[in-house]
C-alpha cells in the first residue's frame, strides 16, 4: 500500500495567520517580525523601553472594547536620539500589515525633517521586516503589493501648509483603521492641527494619533497636549540620559556647557518645554525647591486651611488644597473632574469634618457661591467666599519681606503665596508645578502687579491653573493660630495703662 505525501503548507499562509494574531499587539508584532540580534540590529534585543512603553499603551488601548472605538492620543516631548523616527517606522509596518486597507498619514515639521529624517527610518524597518515584500516603499509613501489595493492600504509622507489642509482633512477610513503621525510636532502649525483634529471622527474605526518630537516652543498646539489638553492625551517627557543607546557623553557635556536650567538643555536634554518668558511670575527652580522639600517645622499653633478652586465642566477641575503653615503636602489634596455644585460641597464637609480646618476660602466664581451656600447649610464652620477679580488695589509680600502694590485679589494671593514658597513644601505632583510656574505678569497703569488671565494662559495653550489657584485660595485673608499664647491674648489686655503696668510679667511668673 504505498502512503501518500500530506500537504505541506503555505509559508505565506503561515506568516499571515502569524501576523494576523498581533492585530491587536503592535509590541508582539516588533518583536516577532525584525531580525533583532542580527545584521544592522546586532546587539539589539528589541525596541528601547520608552518605545515599548508607547507600543503596550497603543496594544492595551485597542485590545479593550471599551476604548477601542475612541482616538488612541499618544504625545511624547523628549530630549534628542531617543529614536522617535525608529518607532514611527515600527508602529507603521504593524499598522499596514495588520489591517487590510489602513490608511497613514505621516507629516513633520519641515520638508527637509520628513524626506531625509522620517521617511528613510520608515523605508528602513519595512526592508527589515519579515513581511518587507507587503508594501513598497518610495520616498513619500508605503504601498500595499496586493493588486487592487495600491490606493487605498498605504502610507503616505505629506508636506503640510496652512493654505492646503486637504491630505489632513479628507483623512477617512470608516470601519478599518486610521494612523496619524505627527513628527517634530512643535513646529507644526495650529491650523493643520485643528483641520487633522476635525477629521478623525469616523465611528468604529480604529483611530490612532501619534505626536512627538523635541519640545522646542513654549506656546503653540504640542505644548497644549502636556497643559490644557493633558486629560485627553496620554503624554510623558523623556530625558535622553534615561534612555539607552544615547550619546551620554555629548548629553552631559551640553549640561556642563549650559546648565541644568538653560532652555537649550531643557529642550535638547530633558525633554522639558522652554520657559515661557522673562515675566513668569513664579520661577521653575522655587517650585522644584518646594516639591523636594521635606514636611516640617510646623507649630502646634499653626491653622489648618482650606483653599478650593471651582470648576463644573469642560477641561477644568475642582481642587482642594490644604496647608498648616509651610506644609502643603502631608493632607492630601483632593481634584474633581465634572461636579456639581452639591457633590462638591459634599466632599468638601467630609473632608472638614476630617481636618477640622480653622478657614475654608473658597473660589466664589463659577460654581463656588453655590459650593459656599451649601456648605453653610450643612453646617460646616469658617466658610468664606473670595473673589477673584476684587480690583481694589492692595499690597502683598514678596521675596525678601519687601511689600509691592498688586492690582486685584489674585494677584494678592499668588503674590503671598510666591513669598511662601521659599520656605514651604508642597505635593510633588508634576501638574501643580506646570500650575505654579504658568502664568506670566506685567504692572497696570498704577505700577500694580497684575497675573495674566487665564483665557490668555489658555490662548498659549496652557491649562487653568486649578491646582495653583486653589493653593492660592488659602493665602485669601489672614487666619488666627489655633491657640494663642496669653500675652497675646486680646481677652487677657489690661483696662487701663496702671492694670497693664502692674500685670505686666504675669505670664513668666
Amino acid at each position: 500500500m504505498t502512503g501518500r505525501t500530506a500537504p505541506q503548507p503555505d509559508p505565506q499562509s503561515t506568516l499571515a495567520g502569524d501576523i494576523a494574531a498581533f492585530t491587536h499587539d503592535p509590541l508582539g508584532h516588533v518583536l516577532y517580525a525584525y531580525p533583532w540580534g542580527e545584521g544592522v540590529l546586532a546587539g539589539e534585543t528589541g525596541p528601547r523601553q520608552w518605545q515599548r512603553a508607547v507600543l503596550e499603551a497603543i496594544g492595551t488601548h485597542l485590545a479593550d472594547p471599551a476604548t477601542r472605538w475612541h482616538p488612541c492620543r499618544i504625545a511624547r516631548a523628549s530630549g534628542h536620539g531617543i529614536g522617535k523616527s525608529a518607532l514611527i517606522g515600527m508602529v507603521v509596518k504593524w499598522a499596514l500589515d495588520t489591517c487590510e486597507d489602513a490608511r497613514i498619514i505621516i507629516t513633520a515639521n519641515t520638508e527637509s525633517q520628513l524626506l531625509t529624517k522620517t521617511s528613510p527610518e520608515i523605508s528602513k524597518w519595512s526592508r527589515l521586516s519579515v513581511t518587507a515584500d507587503w508594501f513598497t516603499p518610495t520616498a513619500t509613501a508605503l504601498v500595499s503589493t496586493q493588486k487592487g489595493h495600491e490606493r487605498g492600504w498605504r502610507a503616505d509622507l505629506v508636506t503640510w501648509s496652512t493654505n492646503n489642509t486637504e491630505a489632513f482633512a479628507g483623512l477617512h477610513n470608516k470601519g478599518k483603521r486610521i494612523v496619524l503621525i505627527f513628527d517634530e510636532a512643535s513646529g507644526i502649525d495650529a491650523k493643520v492641527w485643528e483641520v487633522a483634529l476635525g477629521a478623525l471622527t469616523d465611528e468604529q474605526t480604529e483611530i490612532i494619533f501619534l505626536a512627538f518630537g523635541n519640545p522646542t516652543q513654549g506656546t503653540g498646539t504640542f505644548r497644549t497636549l502636556f497643559g490644557r489638553h493633558r486629560s485627553l492625551w496620554n503624554t510623558a517627557q523623556i530625558d535622553s540620559r534615561t534612555v539607552e543607546g544615547t550619546n551620554k557623553a555629548y548629553l552631559d557635556e551640553l549640561v556642563d556647557t549650559y546648565g541644568l536650567d538653560s532652555d537649550i538643555v531643557k529642550v535638547r536634554v530633558l525633554g522639558q518645554f522652554p520657559s515661557a518668558s522673562s515675566m513668569q511670575f513664579i520661577d521653575r527652580a522655587s517650585v522644584a525647591a518646594a516639591r523636594a522639600r521635606l514636611p516640617g517645622g510646623a507649630l502646634g499653633t499653626d491653622p489648618v486651611i482650606f483653599g478650593v478652586d471651582c470648576a463644573r465642566f469642560g477641561d477644568d477641575h475642582s481642587t482642594l488644597a490644604i496647608r498648616c503653615g509651610r506644609d502643603a503636602r502631608t493632607r492630601p489634596w483632593q481634584r474633581w473632574h465634572q461636579r456639581d455644585s452639591m457633590t462638591l460641597a459634599g466632599d468638601i464637609a467630609l473632608a472638614a469634618a476630617r481636618w477640622k480646618p480653622d478657614a475654608i476660602f473658597v473660589d466664589a466664581g463659577n460654581i463656588g457661591a453655590g459650593v459656599v451656600d451649601r456648605l453653610r447649610q450643612l453646617g460646616v464652620e469658617n466658610v468664606f467666599e473670595v473673589w477673584f477679580g476684587n480690583n481694589r488695589v492692595r499690597e502683598a509680600q514678596w521675596i525678601g519681606g519687601t511689600r509691592i502694590r498688586v492690582a486685584n485679589k489674585r494677584a494678592e494671593m499668588w503674590t503671598n503665596m510666591r513669598h511662601w514658597l521659599e520656605s514651604g513644601c508642597i505635593p510633588d505632583h508634576q501638574g501643580l508645578e506646570d500650575d505654579l510656574t504658568g502664568p506670566e505678569y506685567g504692572f497696570d497703569a498704577d505700577q500694580a502687579v497684575r497675573l495674566e488671565e487665564k483665557k490668555h494662559m489658555k490662548g498659549r495653550g496652557l491649562a487653568s491653573p486649578d491646582d495653583a489657584d486653589a493653593l492660592a485660595c488659602t493665602f485669601a485673608e489672614p487666619v488666627m493660630p489655633r491657640t494663642v499664647p496669653g500675652w497675646l491674648d486680646p481677652a487677657r489686655y489690661p483696662e487701663n495703662r496702671r492694670a497693664e503696668e502692674e500685670d505686666l510679667y504675669r505670664d513668666i511668673r
